[in-house]
């Protein structure tokens, strides 16, 4: 698991990503599982994630941050990142982002990106 902290600030917000190799859903679930394990992002207010399983195919979750998986699971897509998984996580501010949200989500997700690339 490659942890990237503090990629962004906007608003009283805070992003992070997550990346790492998962073969199943179980998988998955380990993951999302150890990262909500550290105390720092055990307090976070979303995991957004996406993975584009081999076998399963893709999956996602926005754990309350609508659309946010699948803006991740797009990139993953087009990056042909297979049996991987990226979470973007965000710790609340206090101040509604809009769609400014979603350009944070691409920014997080494309320094996951760039941690696994050869």
């Amino acid at each position: 698991m490659i942890v990237l902290e503090d990629i962004l600030r906007d608003r009283g917000s805070r992003y992070a990503a997550a990346v790492g190799p998962v073969q199943s859903r179980a998988e998955i679930d380990a993951f999302l599982a150890a990262l909500r394990s550290r105390r720092k992002f055990a307090k976070a207010t979303h995991h957004s994630w996406a993975a584009f399983l081999s076998g399963d195919g893709p999956l996602k979750g926005d754990d309350g941050e609508a659309g946010a998986g699948a803006v991740i699971l797009k990139m993953l897509e087009r990056e042909g990142l297979a049996d991987h998984i990226v979470v973007v996580t965000r710790w609340y501010g206090g101040v509604h982002l809009g769609g400014d949200r979603f350009a944070h989500v691409v920014t997080c997700t494309r320094a996951a990106l760039a941690a696994v690339r050869p």
